[in-house]
């Protein structure tokens, strides 16, 4: 059964993080927007990435630091109760319920649609709902993908048959089990290994050029550290082969093999673009969106894409800080207002570039922004590299006794600004805004002297940088 077209200014595919920002500028901008959801509305991060993943590491994290510190670590007499992580894991995703997510989307004003979405032509959308109805939607000014990615399953001789666990598993389990094989040395890895180790599970890591490749070198020396003080036993090896058994999973790797409870794949991502009709238009099914400074698809004035889909920063916050600046261009656009679209402008996401923040929240974190050093070695800037001790501040020792960290600033020496920065240790995930602010506004360094960090806290860090860097001459 087909209902009559439905006609709104912008039609969004997807009703995830993403998609709703886009949807609530756009409509705070004075248009109509309708999303169109086959999932849960909230998407992949609300009820199977960010908030339930860092639910499960949260507790086995705070247990920790009370253990580091004298006084608080002699009340701590008990372990980790599983149990009651899970529990609270299941209170962040509401059990999987998005009833307060469509609340909040009708307080706002937007239209929702339940079922899966398929291009169809120009600002042309199907729309086949669970019991098969279909219904035709037009948009009169945008159409804007916002459906996200799917994990990425190597290519390994019976991983497949294995019927592996993907992230989704991970953080949707009732569970831990006995043992756990994961296959990916990245962020995702990372993270699912510090929680599940927190829950007694014996946890393997399968990878071949270790941990948290992409961040400074020190990072994942540190990061590695951590995990092996957790029992995680971290092999530089790529599986040939996964069987399945009724003993559990088997990772071989060469003449090197694990069994597990179960096995976690963890190796990347792939766009969600396979089933939406991309074809019907001249793009690509399944392959990534290329999309210009204001999130539109070259080529298409009426096409937008924004968040993983467009790949050019698979983080929640920069996909609705893309989103913002779309629903706002879309609007401009619309109304034929001015578009902002010079570098840091309204309707642009130039912080994808080169002011990207993000956070592993490993034991300990690893926060960072901007370039590393490595790779701005690489670009042949003209770089200084400042270190220090996070140890050696005062507020990091007061956190924990004996802390452990490390920091790191990429200095580009011919503009006096930081271009990078990294932190690694205890907590360091609330210093890490201070490192945008300071990389996304290109902060001269002779400025940031007069800056100064509260004593006794651990931002005192900034201090300890600029003092290990020199103190420019101010000149007027």
């Amino acid at each position: 059964m087909t209902t009559e077209p439905q006609t709104y200014d912008v039609v969004i595919l997807g009703a995830g993080a993403v998609a709703e920002n886009v949807a609530d500028r756009a409509v705070q901008g004075g248009l109509t927007a309708l999303l169109i959801e086959s999932e849960l509305v909230g998407g992949e991060c609300s009820y199977w990435a960010c908030m339930p993943s860092k639910a499960l590491i949260r507790s086995g994290m705070a247990l920790r630091a009370a253990q580091r510190l004298q006084g608080a670590k002699q009340a701590v007499t008990g372990d980790l109760d599983v149990a009651a992580v899970f529990a609270r894991r299941t209170v962040f995703t509401h059990d999987w319920d998005d009833a307060s997510q469509v609340t909040w989307v009708d307080g706002a004003g937007i239209s929702l649609l339940r079922g899966h979405a398929r291009l169809t032509g120009e600002k042309r959308v199907s729309v086949t709902a669970a019991d098969g109805s279909v219904t035709d939607v037009i948009a009169t000014h945008a159409v804007v993908i916002s459906t996200g990615s799917d994990p990425l399953l190597p290519d390994i001789p019976g991983l497949v048959e294995a019927n592996p666990w993907t992230p989704r598993d991970a953080t949707s389990a009732t569970s831990a089990p006995a043992s756990l094989a994961i296959i990916g040395g990245g962020v995702v890895a990372v993270e699912m290994a510090t929680a599940y180790a927190s829950f007694g599970t014996a946890v393997t890591i399968f990878a071949r050029s270790g941990l948290l490749q992409g961040q400074e070198d020190f990072a994942a020396e540190l990061v590695t550290a951590g995990l092996a003080g957790l029992g995680v036993d971290i092999r530089r090896a790529s599986p040939t082969l996964v069987e399945r058994t009724e003993s559990g999973v088997t990772v071989h790797a060469g003449d090197d093999s694990v069994t597990a409870s179960e096995v976690l794949v963890a190796t990347g991502r792939t766009p969600r673009t396979t089933e939406i009709g991309l074809e019907t238009i001249g793009l690509e099914p399944g392959e990534w969106i290329t999309v210009d400074e204001t999130l539109r698809v070259p080529g298409y004035d009426w096409l937008y894409a924004t968040g993983d889909v467009n790949h050019r920063a698979l983080l929640t916050h920069q996909g609705k800080y893309q989103a913002r600046a779309a629903g706002d261009v879309i609007a401009a656009r619309a109304k034929g207002g001015p578009v902002d679209d010079a570098p840091w402008g309204t309707h642009v996401a130039t912080a994808d570039h080169g002011a990207v923040p993000q956070v592993t929240f490993s034991d300990p974190e690893v926060a960072s922004v901007g370039i590393i050093s490595q790779a701005a070695r690489a670009a042949g800037r003209n770089i200084r590299v400042v270190d220090y001790n996070l140890g050696w501040v005062a507020g990091a020792s007061l956190q924990a006794d004996d802390y452990e960290g490390q920091a790191r600033m990429v200095v580009d020496e011919d503009r006096g600004v930081i271009i990078g920065v990294t932190f690694v240790g205890q907590d360091v995930s609330e210093l890490i805004h201070a490192a945008t602010i300071a990389v996304a506004g290109e902060v001269p360094l002779a400025r940031l002297w007069h800056a100064v960090p509260a004593y006794p806290t651990m931002n005192e860090i900034w201090l300890r940088l600029l003092e290990t860097y020199g103190r420019p001459v101010h000149t007027t």
